[in-house]
């Protein structure tokens, strides 16, 4: 049984990415936001009432074997370790692929589908067999917005361009063999519930009449889920240049949350499949506070009405400048913006995503 009710992403931190010298490969960690997490930080998120976390990885930087994309020891004990803490303290876990998008690991097109493939199935390969014995608290999430790196489409679903056509249906593979690989390790990965986004992992990512969902062979009721990110209204949520003010009051803005909620309720929600909203968030501009907490009240209320559990996005950044969705100082251990944190929580009811 399933049930999710809010959850927080640790992110920039085990998926950051650089090709800097470091004395240590487990350093890469803290290059973003100069500190690693710690387990105080999942005793925060805890007490702050969440109750489950999303752990973004990067896996591609920390390969010892190019052949058969060995993932080395170190790298896998650091995030086996920080699994184990949400574990312990009963959260739910998402665990990923972040990332490793690119020509070299994965990228959603046909000439590079074969590497691709071998690329994702050799990872879950490694970690379906670290995590076997894991019970569903523990979620796998196949990889992180797949999309045409670098097309003029990378961030747009437009079901008339061909390249993006091909690029849904390599992600349908993609999505499969990630099931396949995972449910074929035994254990109790044979009825883990599983996460898979669509193009870009946009709503119209998973709404198009291209995208399907992966069979499931052990025939499992519901046990495929499908991921989204959505930072909405973009000009309020993500864009830097956009507005600062959100208005329950302006019919645009509330719409902008509400119909893409309505989509993924009546084509998966109603009719069994469950979707997770495992990326979203406002950023912080110019400390528009009370905008984001009545947008992030709105936002939840409405997502659990239809049945979809959210993932604030936390990247830890708190400097301006930087994209500032940071609730957590890691550092500290400290929330800054409590009160969208209580925001969220307050407006989270009981047995919402519930299979």
């Amino acid at each position: 049984m399933l049930n999710l009710k809010i959850g927080i992403n640790l992110g920039d931190a085990l998926d950051c990415c650089v090709n800097e010298n470091f004395d240590s490969e487990l350093d890469i960690e803290s290059a973003w936001t100069g500190c690693k997490i710690i387990e105080q930080n999942i005793d925060a998120v805890k007490a702050a009432g969440f109750n489950a976390v999303r752990i973004p990885v990067s896996w591609h930087n920390h390969i010892s074997d190019k052949d058969n994309y060995t993932i080395s020891k170190p790298w896998l004990d650091r995030v086996n370790e920080v699994v184990d803490w949400c574990i312990e303290r009963g959260l739910y876990v998402i665990l990923n692929i972040h990332h490793d998008g690119g020509e070299k690991f994965y990228f959603p097109s046909e000439v590079h589908l074969e590497n691709t493939l071998k690329y994702v199935t050799s990872i879950w390969k490694q970690l379906s067999e670290r995590f076997r014995n894991y019970d569903e608290k523990l979620i796998f999430n196949s990889v992180n917005e797949p999309r045409l790196f670098g097309h003029e489409c990378e961030w747009r679903v437009d079901t008339k361009n061909p390249d993006v056509v091909e690029s849904i249906k390599c992600i349908n593979k993609i999505n499969q063999a990630f099931v396949d690989t995972v449910r074929s390790s035994g254990g109790k990965n044979k009825t883990r519930y599983l996460l898979c986004p669509g193009y870009d992992a946009s709503p119209d990512g998973v709404l198009n009449d291209y995208f399907k969902i992966p069979d499931d062979p052990e025939n499992n009721d519901n046990r495929i889920m499908v991921s989204v990110h959505a930072y909405v209204p973009f000009h309020f949520a993500l864009d830097e240049n956009g507005v600062s003010e959100w208005s329950r009051e302006n019919p645009d803005d509330t719409e902008a949350v509400e119909g893409f909620m309505d989509k993924l309720h009546d084509k998966y929600v109603s009719k069994g499949i469950p979707v997770i909203i495992d990326e979203f968030g406002a950023r912080n501009k110019n400390g528009n506070t009370a905008a984001r907490i009545d947008w992030v009240s709105f936002y939840v209320v409405s997502a659990k009405k239809r049945g979809i559990a959210c993932f604030w996005w936390d990247n830890n950044r708190f400097k301006q400048g930087e994209e500032l969705f940071g609730l957590l100082d890691r550092k500290t251990s400290e929330w800054k913006n409590l009160q969208i944190v209580q925001s969220m929580i307050s407006n989270t009811f009981d047995n919402i995503l519930c299979t």
